[in-house]
């Protein structure tokens, strides 16, 4: 014969893990927007950029946005010679195209860390 007693308790302990991980799979979207150039502005408008762990991946995420933007100035001026200018400016998007996912397999496994070349220069926002 079952426990019944126990069935609040486990229907409790259910709805606080869905409840949580619904507010982890909140901070982890977040996180993500952080890498997708112009989403970054969404985490900057709610309140989950409090959170050490959005905050951590929306510095990592601004400075990833500065890395390209140096990529379209670089495009702009050496981007017309054939060949040379072509193959460096398609290696920075292959680049930024790589540290974007690496960033998003970090927040996907819940890490902080920092992207290499770029990463180091997060930690200069202070917001």
């Amino acid at each position: 014969m079952p426990n019944n007693h126990n069935d609040g308790a486990g229907a409790e302990h259910a709805a606080h893990h869905e409840a949580h991980h619904a507010a982890v799979s909140s901070k982890n979207m977040m996180a993500i927007f952080a890498y997708l150039w112009i989403l970054i502005v969404i985490p900057f408008l709610t309140e989950t950029r409090k959170e050490p762990f959005v905050k951590f991946h929306l510095k990592q995420g601004l400075a990833l946005i500065i890395f390209d933007v140096i990529g379209w100035i670089v495009a702009f001026a050496i981007g017309w010679i054939p060949v040379l200018g072509w193959l460096i400016v398609w290696l920075w998007w292959i680049v930024s195209l790589v540290l974007v996912i690496i960033g998003i397999v970090n927040v996907l496994n819940g890490q902080e860390k920092e992207l290499p070349i770029v990463g180091k220069y997060g930690k200069r926002f202070d917001f």
